[in-house]
């Protein structure tokens, strides 16, 4: 699943919000916190971690690629 952004980045935590992936920040953060969320393969244990286009982002079982 393609998100588009309209900026130069956004952040995992927000990205996370606007793909419907968690209904809160708060959920966000410990879903982050826990280790849940892959970024380009790697675990990203930052929730301010910057998402510029062609980031992969995956989180239970789905897997979501950043545009412009």
């Amino acid at each position: 699943m393609s998100f588009f952004i309209t900026g130069e980045y956004i952040k995992l935590d927000s990205f996370l919000k606007a793909v419907n992936a968690v209904c809160s920040g708060g959920e966000a953060k410990l879903i982050i916190a826990e280790g849940d969320v892959r970024v380009n393969g790697a675990v990203e244990l930052r929730r301010g971690r910057k998402l510029r286009p062609g980031d992969r982002v995956e989180l239970g079982g789905h897997a979501y690629l950043v545009e412009r």
